[in-house]
């Protein structure tokens, strides 16, 4: 397969670029009148190629989600995505009952082995219930070493990420497994100081440690007191964190969002979509794990008795919508943008050899846009893949 248009690759962009591909992999990437392949080059097309984007943070899309589905109804979802862009992406849990994660760590761990997931995260149990956000407080419990190795067992070393509030108990021996398990400690839905997160973060130190969706379900930064957020950005900016930021335009202001590319080294900073159930549907009423949620123009929120607005729930956004809020609304490079969805989660999960990148031996999957970064087609792994009605052809 030969594919030509502007290419974003690393990055930087190459205006007029050519990718070639062999059955799986790219075998070269570069400028078109560089090109000296044998086989004829397309005409030039206004189309914009990225590497396939890899989602660290994603509860579900297209009807269905990953914490209550069977291994069809998370298949579903991630195929939705996956015509979307995705070509990669971890499957993330919401805070259930022990039996109810048990099983669905079983279910995504046949998922990981088949290679249609990354992995697996784990957003709580143990987090703060001062900042559950649209997270089941019934459900949050204090950190428990014990409960976190028996869903890791459940899922047969699967588990990638796990999303924890700084404050919550024996969070040293959590961390001790962590290590022992490959899991990333990932700090999120605190209501913690700085001085608190600020000391957590020292504890990880010699190991990647993220922060689940700044600013959101986290105390906001004050100027007397810069809270989890503070602790965060700073950590950030010295290299020693990576933050992960929701811009979706519900989530985050789009000034916000610039705020942090330019504050923080980009090579800190991941896009994620933190989509839910909802992610490519209609407005209507949809659950996130065991909590009614109403989508209203786009943006869910909890179901509340009274009528009145509840609590963000998600988001119903896809990656490739996050990466071009990123650069549309926020003004954040084009290169940027794509390699904090693509290069830095790969980088994270160990992969940044195999994914995240246009270069040869990679994994040949590319997402074909517009010049609006509207999508065209996606091909993983040398095919390709689409919805109906969505021609991937420049």
């Amino acid at each position: 397969m030969i594919l030509r248009g502007k290419a974003v690759v690393g990055d930087r962009t190459i205006d007029d670029a050519v990718v070639v591909t062999e059955r799986d992999r790219i075998s070269w990437v570069g400028a078109a009148d560089e090109y000296r392949g044998p086989s004829p080059l397309p005409q030039p097309t206004s189309s914009i190629l990225l590497p396939g984007l890899i989602d660290l943070h994603c509860h579900g899309g297209g009807g269905t989600e990953f914490s209550s589905s069977d291994a069809a109804g998370a298949r579903h979802a991630i195929n939705h995505h996956r015509g979307q862009g995705t070509t990669s992406q971890l499957g993330s849990l919401v805070s259930a009952r022990e039996p109810v994660l048990l099983r669905q760590a079983e279910i995504l761990a046949g998922l990981v082995e088949s290679g249609e997931l990354l992995g697996i995260h784990l957003e709580g149990p143990f987090l703060s219930r001062a900042r559950c956000g649209a997270q089941d407080p019934d459900a949050i419990v204090p950190g428990d070493p014990g409960l976190f190795e028996r869903v890791c067992d459940a899922a047969r070393g699967t588990v990638r990420s796990m999303t924890l509030a700084p404050e919550t108990a024996h969070f040293g021996k959590l961390l001790t497994v962590m290590r022992r398990r490959g899991v990333i400690p990932s700090l999120g839905h605190t209501d913690a100081d700085a001085a608190t997160t600020s000391a957590r973060i020292a504890d990880a130190a010699g190991q990647p440690v993220v922060a689940t969706h700044l600013f959101n379900a986290m105390p906001p930064l004050h100027h007397r007191a810069p809270g989890a957020a503070g602790a965060c950005l700073a950590a950030a900016g010295r290299g020693d964190m990576i933050v992960e930021l929701i811009a979706d335009g519900t989530h985050l202001a789009p000034e916000t969002v610039s705020m942090v590319f330019d504050t923080v080294d980009p090579d800190q900073i991941v896009l994620v979509s933190d989509a839910m159930v909802a992610a490519g549907m209609a407005d209507g009423d949809y659950h996130l794990g065991p909590l009614d949620v109403r989508v209203t123009q786009g943006v869910a929120r909890l179901a509340t008795s009274d009528g009145s607005e509840g609590a963000i729930a998600a988001s119903t956004a896809r990656l490739l919508d996050v990466v071009r809020s990123t650069v549309v609304d926020s003004g954040v490079d084009l290169g940027i943008a794509v390699a904090s969805a693509s290069r830095v989660p790969a980088r994270l999960l160990g992969l940044e050899f195999e994914r995240g990148t246009l270069a040869p031996n990679h994994r040949a999957d590319i997402v074909v846009t517009d010049h609006q970064l509207r999508l065209r087609g996606v091909v993983v792994g040398g095919m390709p893949v689409g919805e109906e009605g969505v021609a991937w052809n420049s």
